[in-house]
């Protein structure tokens, strides 16, 4: 295993293992709360992190796909999270380099900087419809900025993150940086 590939591995399961920790604390009855996502519960949110993830890879030519039941959100996860950590450990898969919308990369780095944004956003999507309270980190909190911002226009393309929601004085960097991704903290929702 190369250093390129244990970075992205290592990056990887710093974005899964509080995923994987939300996702194991959701109640049954809470798979079908809605989320901050207009029209989605939690667990079509989980179910589009799985699939996006899925079909990235997909049109790189590496199989994501396991046997879990899709109406099973936590199975769900442990066994997509599994492969990719199985994936993304073969620098053949996590090396493999291609031309994308923001220059050139490679797979591995796709999956940890633009499929980490989601798994830190999503996180907090799946939780507040749970009704957890869920708090990033500075370290997420400062890599959602950064993607923000290297997003740029694209940030609110369609879907993406709605616009930006204005929030009051004194609100606190979590509230500040959800609500540039056009998320309400649940207090203020």
């Amino acid at each position: 295993m190369t250093s390129h590939t244990t970075d992205v591995l290592g990056s990887y399961l710093r974005l899964a293992e509080p995923f994987r920790a939300v996702v194991d604390r959701v109640p049954a009855h809470a798979w079908d709360a809605p989320s901050p996502c207009a029209g989605w519960a939690a667990r079509d949110v989980l179910t589009h992190v799985v699939t996006t993830q899925r079909e990235f890879l997909e049109q790189h030519g590496v199989d994501a796909t396991t046997t879990a039941d899709p109406s099973e959100p936590g199975a769900l996860w442990q066994a997509h999270d599994a492969r990719m950590r199985e994936l993304l450990a073969d620098r053949r898969v996590a090396g493999k380099e291609y031309d994308g919308v923001f220059g050139h990369t490679t797979v591995g780095a796709s999956i940890v900087t633009f499929y980490g944004f989601d798994l830190v956003v999503h996180r907090w999507d799946i939780a507040v419809a749970a009704g957890l309270d869920e708090h990033l980190s500075d370290e997420e909190l400062e890599m959602l900025d950064r993607s923000a911002d290297g997003f740029g226009e694209h940030l609110y393309d369609d879907g993406v993150c709605k616009p930006a929601v204005p929030v009051p004085d004194g609100a606190d960097r979590q509230e500040r940086v959800l609500a540039r991704l056009g998320r309400r903290t649940p207090a203020r929702a």
